[in-house]
Formats: C-alpha cells, structure tokens, sequence
C-alpha cells in the first residue's frame, strides 16, 4: 500500500477507535464483545470504564456473574435469577434521560439461554439516543438452549447481527505465534480447546498480560462496514495524561514492534548474504565445480566448428540384447 494511503488509513482508523472508545456522539449504540478463554474481554470492559468516567457519563453495570461491583461504576445490578421483565425495568429506572449512560452487561449468556425471551426485542428496549450498549459474549461457552426450528438463528447470529461495532479479541502472543508461522509457510499452530488435547483448556501465551489485540468491524448508518486489527496496551499505573484525560494508546496492529515487518527486512529475509534465496541447500558452486562447468562442450557449439566437429551426429552402439534389422536405414 502506497505510503499516502496508509497514513490516510491509519489516522482515519485511529480516530474511529478513539470516538468508540469514548462514546463519542453515540457513535455505537450497541458494541458487542465476544472474547474467550484464550483473551479475556475485562480488560477492554475496564478500559470502556476509565474512559466513560474521565468523560463523566453515568456508568451501569449488569451483573450475572461478577460478585462485586467493579471500580468506577456508579449502579451495580445483580442481575442473576432476575425475570427478564423485572430486570429490564430495574435497568431503565436507573438510565438517564439527560445524561450520557453506559450500560454494561458482564455476560449474555443466560439471556441467550432463556427459553421465552426475545433477546431482540430485549436488548433494543435498553438503547436510546443518550444510552449505549456494551455486552460481552463467551465464544467458549455453549448454549443451554438451542433453537426449536432450523429456520431460527443462532443468538450470536442474532447479536451480531444487532450489534454497529463488532470487537473480538485475541491474544497477542498467539498473534504473533500465527504470524510467524504464516512467514515461513508452515501450519498455524491452534490454542487452547483447539489443540483438542485432554486437559488443555487455556493454550500457552492466553491472556497476554502486555496488552490486547482488536478485531475491529464498525457498521456504519450506510450499512458499510469498516474492519481494523488494533492493539490496546494494559492500562498502567504511570500512563499519561493530556488535559483530555488519558492519551491515546491504542495503535494499529501492524505498527506493533513485534508485528512490524520492514521492507528491507522482507528483502533480506528473501535474498541471503550471498544474493542467493533462502533454502534447505547450497546453491553456489565451488571452484572446482566452475571449471568443471566451463569445460562442457554443448553440442551447438561444437557443430560449429569448422572441421564440422561432432556435433549433431548420433551415435549409438548396439547391444547384444538389440534385434538388428537389415532393412532398416544404416544408423
């Protein structure tokens, strides 16, 4: 990609998910999570947290499997074997019509598994023009309840389909991991459930502890959708502040370090010291064998000689295995 291009993509896409982040003009009514045990997602909720309360919204936390209400939020629900009725209108007596909200929902899971609700139907009562939405879902965890017709979508169909920003998370070890086997064409190695091994739950390098990476999908009103890999450092204690609260950390997947391939680095990994590609042989040759080489008289060489040489004439010396035929023309 033409360097122009790639800064215009960066700063467009930077700014994108600085607005999400901050809940900037309802830029994403309903964001969808969906993490699993290989990268969880409380560390981009905490980060939602940080930056709506340096924004000063009020921030809601519904509760189904988190026992003690997190830092920075200001209504704690619990959620857990509340009916669906009773529980939507606890949540909409505490949201603010007047000030910005933040709802945040812990996990899906046991609205997915309800067997009358219409998880639709329930979600969008939530979201009005000063309300947002912020819902995780567990890939790792199967439903309880499955759908009764074949007609009938799967709810992370459903959810995805709802949700204006798609955010899936993954581990940047195993990012990396991924990447470096895709450089030198070998299989991508699998983590975690995948490796299909009894006992293994979490693969190695899950839950990175120096950051996450994003999968970006933002739907925008015209129905275009816009995809990005960022990479969001963890939060530390000595993390600037600019006189707008926290300063940008998130970066492209692509600047990281680690990620980053150069040019010239592509150019040396593909050409050897010796100018010769990278491979499993030697494909120089020694001395000897250049001299060698350079003593092979081809044939159209030699029936260029003079004297006629003896170049494209063909010998061939009979065998006593051969069957000679007189009427055949003299070789």
């Amino acid at each position: 990609m033409p360097p122009t291009n790639l800064q215009h993509r960066r700063t467009h896409n930077l700014l994108l998910v600085s607005k999400l982040l901050h809940l900037r003009d309802n830029a994403s009514p309903f964001t969808l999570v969906l993490d699993s045990l290989e990268q969880s997602g409380k560390a981009l909720v905490r980060e939602f947290i940080k930056r709506a309360k340096l924004a000063k919204s009020r921030i809601v936390y519904i509760s189904f499997e988190t026992l003690r209400k997190p830092a920075d939020v200001d209504v704690f629900i619990k959620a857990r074997r509340k009916a669906p009725a009773a529980l939507q209108k606890e949540i909409l007596s505490v949201s603010s019509l007047s000030q910005r909200t933040l709802l945040i929902i812990d996990t899906l899971h046991p609205l997915t598994s309800h067997p009358t609700l219409n998880l639709p139907t329930f979600l969008s009562a939530l979201i009005t023009p000063t309300t947002s939405l912020l819902a995780t879902y567990h890939l790792d965890i199967p439903l309880l309840r499955h759908p009764t017709s074949t007609y009938t979508a799967q709810p992370l169909t459903l959810l995805k389909y709802l949700s204006t920003t798609l955010l899936t998370l993954h581990s940047l070890s195993q990012i990396l991991a991924r990447k470096a086997a895709a450089d030198k064409s070998v299989p991508e190695p699998v983590f975690g459930l995948d490796e299909d091994v009894e006992g293994v739950i979490r693969g190695l390098g899950g839950n990175d502890r120096r950051g996450i990476v994003v999968e970006m999908e933002y739907r925008r009103k015209s129905g275009r959708a816009v995809g990005e890999w960022f990479f969001l450092p963890t939060i530390t204690t000595d993390t600037k502040k600019t006189a707008m609260g926290i300063r940008e950390r998130a970066i492209l997947l692509e600047d990281h370090p680690l990620y980053r391939r150069l040019p010239d680095e592509r150019d040396d990994d593909a050409v050897g010291s010796g100018g010769a590609a990278d491979s499993t042989f030697d494909l120089g040759l020694t001395e000897k064998q250049r001299r060698d080489r350079d003593g092979v008289v081809l044939p159209y060489f030699d029936a260029q000689r003079e004297d006629g040489g003896a170049g494209g004439r063909i010998l061939y010396d009979m065998g006593e295995e051969d069957d000679f035929d007189e009427e055949e023309d003299e070789i």
